[in-house]
Formats: C-alpha cells, structure tokens, sequence
C-alpha cells in the first residue's frame, strides 16, 4: 500500500473509533450512571445526531478551503472531546462530551471520501472506497475491542483517555503521509457551495443512496448497541471484555471491503448490493438462535453486510456528484448518521417494548425498505469486466 491509500485508511479508522468507543461498554456505563438501557444508549443517540447534523457543512467547508487541511485539522481537534469524556462527572456530562466529538467527525470522513472521488481514477474510486471502509472497520473493531478490554483493566476513564492518545498519533500521521490534493476545484464560495448541495436532491441516484446510507447505520447501531444488552443479560451474563471480543466480527468487514471494487466490476452496483440485504436478513435471524456460536456467526454476517454495503454507496456517490463532490458526500453522510440516530432511538424503543427479537424485526423493516428503494431507484448497469484480447 500507499503512503495515501495508509492516511484515508487511518482516517477512517480515527472515525469510526471514536464514534463507537462507547458501544461495548454501554451495559457497564449503565451501571456506573444508574441508568437503563434506553437512556444509556443517548450516548450513542447524540453522537450520531451531531454528526448528521454538521455533515453537509463540512462538505461545503472543503469545498472552498481544500481537503487535506480539514481533514488533519479535524482530527488533531477531536482529541479534546476524546480525552474530556474520560472525565465526565455525571452522565449528562458524558452525552455532551459525545456530541461535541461527534461534530468535529463529518470533517473527516465526508472529506476524505470526496477525496477519494477526485484524486483516484474513476475506475479505482470504488477499490480505494473499500481501503477507507476497511479502516473504518479496524477502527470501529478497535473501539468495541480495546474499550471493552482496557475498561475491565483499569476502568472505562483510563480506556477513554487510550483511546485519545490513538486518535493524536493518527492524526500526526495522515499530516504526513496524505498528499495535498491535485484535482480540487475550489468553490466560489460558501453560498455556492450551498446551491451545489441543494442541487444534489435533483439527482434521483444521489437520493436514493441517501436512503441507503439511512438504512445501512440504522441497522448497524441498532444491531451492534443492543446486542451488548442481549448478551450483558441471562443466560449469557458476558463481561465487557468479552461483549468487546465478539466485535473481532468486524474483521469480516475489514477482509470483505477491498473487494468491493472487484465484485461491482463483475456483477454491478445494484445487484451486489440487493445479494447483501439479503445476507444481513439472514445473519440477523441467525442472532435468533440461543447458542452463543450462531449469535456471534449473525454478528459476522451482518458486520460484513454492513461494511460492503458502506463501501458501495460512498463510491456511488463520490462518482456520482456532477460538481461540488464534498457537499454530495456530506449529505450522504447526514443521512448514515440521521440513520443511526433513529436507529439507537427506535432500537430502545423497540428494546423496552420486546427485547432482542422487536430489535430484529426492526432490522428486518429497515432491510426491506433499503432493498426496495435499491431495485426501484438504483440504475442497473452493466459489470465492468476486462475486455478479452482479440483472436
């Protein structure tokens, strides 16, 4: 690999770290703020809403002040955030904490994905979205693994500040390693920026992998906040390290996304993304099962579902924006993470009024409407295969 395919891959691995370090220990923090399920998971709730909400202005941003700069800038600032939540006094201190760090995420990954769209070619914008999205998914891994393992150790503060320090050594790196860009066209400014943006809901397929990109952390921060209930409560009673070692699935996702580029070659966007709802439906049925194996085997399937699923649609829609690919991205990015703020929302509801199994019918709800939307509004086309030389 690249000194530039390591930097977009340590700055989705910053990301996704530090947006999920709660995840793992959310049973845990319940405990040490006395307060249930549904109210724990606020922590999740207002991250993700913070990020939605700061997503389109951060791709206008970049739009007139270039890439490289926002990106390093935002992640040398999201070490303060990381680092204060290891101090929160109360939990409503911890929630606030959150959505701070949460605003200052959008800068880093909508950017970096626009990135990707401009400076590959346009033929490998889909195999370095995958490079991104595997390092989202080592980041998303290391936050459930290393947060579960370091807060049995020395406590859920220590675990915070660890991964701060992570986040600050990352953040020197991609200053280092990523190259200026080379093909940005600065905007003419932050009010054309805007028009740019608005202009994208003209685009049917930029609108539909929105929708997508709902669905996709809808499903995922339902799913993976509270399964840690699930597997906290009877019979399974599992400590915090343990619930962080079931999220070594994430791996599944991080071997699955380089290849995202290879399969819509051969098969198309539209069809290897309605393969992979069905797969997700699939592995969240399997968490059904009471064995503790064929839980964590639905885990897996639906954490590589996942991972493909965000690989595709941030390539389709960093290819797809005919100008202003930044605000694009942010949209897009606005609404992943509008999705998985319903998500931890709804999941709690949905947790209180039914407990695991209401959790996965509302993945299953979610999937169906993402499928639909996908077959009605995706463009077929056609693979991309490699021409055969002439006899």
């Amino acid at each position: 690999m690249t000194a530039r395919q390591w930097a977009v891959g340590l700055a989705g691995f910053v990301s996704f770290l530090n947006l999920y370090s709660p995840q793992a220990i959310l049973p845990l923090l319940g405990g040490e703020f006395a307060a249930g399920a549904a109210e724990i998971s606020t922590v999740m709730t207002a991250v993700t809403l913070s990020v939605a909400l700061i997503a389109p202005f951060a791709g206008t941003v970049a739009d007139v002040l270039g890439r490289k700069r926002v990106i390093v800038a935002a992640m040398a600032a999201v070490v303060v955030p990381s680092a204060m939540q290891a101090l929160a006094p109360t939990l409503d201190a911890l929630i606030l904490w959150k959505f701070v760090q949460g605003l200052l995420l959008p800068p880093i990954f909508a950017v970096t994905i626009a990135y990707i769209g401009e400076e590959w070619p346009r033929r490998e914008a889909a195999a370095a979205a995958g490079l991104y999205t595997a390092g989202s998914s080592l980041g998303g891994l290391a936050a459930r693994f290393l947060t579960g393992v370091l807060a049995d150790l020395f406590g859920w503060r220590a675990a915070f500040l660890a991964l701060a320090a992570i986040t600050l050594g990352c953040a020197i790196a991609v200053a280092v390693m990523l190259p200026r860009e080379q093909k940005f066209v600065r905007s003419a400014g932050f009010a054309a920026s805007t028009r740019q943006m608005l202009g994208h809901f003209r685009n049917p397929q930029l609108v539909a992998t929105y929708a997508v990109g709902f669905g996709t952390l809808f499903n995922f921060i339902l799913a993976f906040t509270y399964v840690s209930f699930h597997l906290a409560g009877a019979p399974y009673r599992l400590t915090a390290s343990a619930i962080g070692a079931i999220f070594l699935v994430y791996l599944v996702g991080t071997v699955l996304a380089p290849w995202v580029g290879w399969a819509i070659q051969r098969i198309g966007r539209r069809a290897c993304v309605l393969g992979v709802v069905a797969a997700w439906a699939a592995g969240i049925l399997l968490t059904l099962a009471p064995p503790l194996p064929l839980v964590i085997a639905g885990l897996a399937i639906c954490a590589g579902a996942g991972m493909v699923t965000q690989a595709i649609s941030t390539g389709y829609v960093a290819i797809s924006a005919e100008r202003g690919a930044s605000s694009a991205v942010g949209l897009y990015v606005s609404s992943f993470y509008l999705g998985g703020s319903a998500g931890a929302a709804l999941g709690g509801l949905a947790w209180v009024a039914g407990g695991w199994p209401a959790c996965v019918a509302l993945v299953l709800a979610m999937l169906a409407v993402m499928g639909a939307v996908v077959w009605a509004v995706w463009t077929p086309g056609s693979p991309v295969a490699p021409r055969r030389p002439a006899a």
